[in-house]
């Protein structure tokens, strides 16, 4: 497996993954160390090393008792790892990397068009290889894929093997850390159309039956719900931690744990509805003002009973015709009614101060919708009634994608952003999400996002110190504030966590690493296999796959009982075979019969842990299996 990448922490972290979890052979290409670039690249090394023998002394931990073997996975993880330091990634550095005979390369440099012009080198070194690149345009991400296929299928190499999946850290990590945010909300997993959502259950009181959901995928740590427990930072002890994927039996054994449900499977928002101006985020009622609305109103009303006298008080019977001489008097283009009878007269001159009185109506609609239309592209400043909103910092490449999610979810947010061009400017004008421009660290800043009065902050701005310093800030401002920290450093991020749960006992905090999130997901693709997404549960981590059962042994002509391995994997949905007849598939099946055989033609999305499902499809086992 090669990964080239800039000294980013999701390489180091891709890098261990597939060499700790998977026992898989790395090569690792980073730029070399150059102006004010060693220290960043030393802290990723040490990372790197540290990831490594942490990730094999859990494998270790998690080896059989009566395992006496040893299938040299928990080696001295330098015999598999190999680092190559190359400024740019020409043919030659891919070559040196093994490419041509490598069974997958991952590109996770930060600049998209470095990854692409990597990729198209190296299906041509390996028309076999199977690539995983990082993308943050999912459009460009699809057309790419698509090429990248066609290049594969012209070489007569259109197989599995050959495959090519573009993941986007941010739309990887986004759903999780949406929910870290929203006590209460559902943890959501978003990929191909679906949603499927998880909520965490409180054990239910004495003598009440807990409802039952479509699956129950984790049994929670006692301290799962208190703010002084162990769970939170990147390093919480690992005897602190969930029991994932448990069976009935240890669901019914442990009757005072809350769980982790998989309760529905749909999509839980909904886009802003189209119309007039949808794409300026302008709704029609916010042309004119109530007052202006209710002048209008007024002005048809008067229209309309001297429509109504003119037609009582002249020998006209048509109600259009009598309107019709209304408006023409309003507008003072009839001809006086000099030899008509007194109230005919009466009515035009009542109907030209009508019209007197229109005249400043209209000018104040032109001003109110020229107005309207000048205000369409600024941002919205947060309303003065606004509570139990998420004040999310940063909007930059994380933060827009977390900024989508929440709406979604259709959960208030204000955002708070330096930087008036950045990422997300454009996404939160477009959804008239209330936005404050300024430094967040300058006084004033948070005040004006109603923090004082918010449910949550989401501090995920590219620096520790500011995404801390807001943190501490706002906790003085309301000490119960719920706070999620999107924080680098693993030891600066376990610190924090001991330092403000110590402070704050009462208050939740969370700190959460996006290259911790994304990394399970592109190693798995890596692996040749379909993630739909990953769900943290506290420190660990749950992978959603779909796979073909035909390509998994394990898994053909077993039924679905017999597939389920408590604390590996379960399958949470079945896509059965098309139909003969019709061609066409039924599509996802949840409620699932456990008494199914599942046939080569089908397709299963599975819910595993990362040992599990390495287990399952890594090409050389982990360990001698009982």
């Amino acid at each position: 497996m090669v990964v080239c990448g800039g000294d980013n922490a999701l390489a180091h972290r891709l890098a261990a993954e597939l060499r700790g979890v998977y026992g898989e052979h790395v090569v690792l290409v980073v730029p070399p160390a150059g102006a004010g670039a060693e220290r960043n690249r030393l802290t990723g090394r040490a990372m790197t090393t540290a990831l490594l023998g942490r990730i094999t002394a859990a494998v270790s931990r998690n080896g059989n008792n009566g395992n006496n073997g040893n299938n040299g996975n928990t080696a001295d993880p330098q015999g598999q790892h190999r680092t190559i330091e190359a400024p740019t990634l020409t043919d030659d550095v891919l070559a040196d990397a093994d490419v041509p005979r490598a069974a997958a390369l991952a590109l996770v440099h930060d600049d998209d068009e470095t990854n692409i012009r990597a990729a198209l080198a190296a299906r041509r070194l390996n028309p076999r290889l199977r690539l995983v690149i990082r993308l943050y345009n999912r459009k460009l991400g699809q057309h790419l894929e698509e090429l990248l296929d066609q290049a594969a299928a012209v070489a007569g190499l259109a197989t599995t093997d050959a495959s090519v999946t573009v993941l986007s850290d941010a739309d990887t990590a986004a759903p999780a850390l949406a929910a870290t945010a929203i006590a209460g909300t559902s943890k959501v997993v978003h990929a191909d159309g679906l949603l499927l959502r998880a909520v965490e259950r409180t054990p239910p009181a004495p003598g009440q039956v807990a409802p039952r959901g479509l699956a129950t995928l984790a049994l929670l740590s006692a301290t799962a719900n208190d703010p002084a427990g162990a769970e939170g930072s990147e390093d919480a002890g690992a005897g602190a931690g969930p029991r994932l994927l448990p069976d009935d039996a240890a669901v019914a054994a442990a009757p005072g744990r809350g769980a982790l449900v998989l309760e529905a499977v749909s999509y839980a928002g909904s886009a802003p509805p189209p119309g007039f101006l949808a794409g300026r985020g302008v709704p029609l009622r916010q042309l004119f003002s109530r007052r202006l609305r209710w002048s209008l109103a007024g002005f048809a009303a008067a229209v309309l009973g001297m429509a109504i006298a003119s037609i009582v008080t002249t020998d006209d019977t048509s109600p259009l015709h009598a309107t019709y001489l209304t408006l023409l008097d309003l507008f003072s283009i009839n001809d006086p009614a000099t030899d008509g009878p007194m109230s005919r007269q009466i009515l035009q001159l009542l109907a030209g101060l009508v019209g007197l009185l229109l005249l400043p109506i209209l000018f104040a609609a032109v001003l109110e919708a020229l107005g309207t239309f000048r205000t369409a592209s600024s941002l919205r400043r947060p309303p003065r009634g606004l509570s139990g909103h998420v004040v999310l910092l940063g909007l930059g490449k994380i933060g827009t994608r977390v900024l989508a999610r929440l709406r979604e979810l259709d959960i208030p947010v204000v955002c708070v952003e330096a930087d008036p061009e950045a990422r997300g400017i454009s996404l939160a004008r477009r959804l008239r999400v209330p936005t404050v421009i300024g430094d967040v660290t300058e006084e004033g800043v948070l005040e004006a996002a109603k923090v004082h009065r918010a449910h949550a902050l989401l501090a995920l701005t590219s620096a520790d110190t500011i995404n801390l310093e807001a943190a501490l800030y706002a906790r003085s401002v309301k000490p119960d504030l719920r706070v999620a920290l999107r924080l680098y450093d693993d030891e600066f991020a376990t610190a924090v966590y001991r330092t403000l749960r110590a402070a704050h006992p009462g208050a939740l905090t969370r700190s959460r690493s996006v290259s911790a999130l994304a990394a399970p997901a592109f190693a798995g693709a890596m692996m040749g296999r379909q993630i739909l997404g990953a769900l943290p549960v506290e420190r660990s981590v749950l992978l959603f796959a779909a796979l073909d059962v035909s390509l998994q042994p394990q898994l053909t002509g077993r039924r679905i009982a017999e597939v389920f391995r408590p604390g590996a994997w379960r399958v949470v949905a079945l896509e059965r075979a098309p139909d003969e007849e019709s061609g066409v598939s039924s599509g996802l099946e949840w409620e699932l019969d456990p008494e199914y055989v599942l046939r080569p033609e089908d397709r299963v999305v599975l819910a595993a842990t990362r040992q599990g499902l390495a287990e399952l499809l890594a090409r050389r086992p982990l360990r001698a299996q009982p």
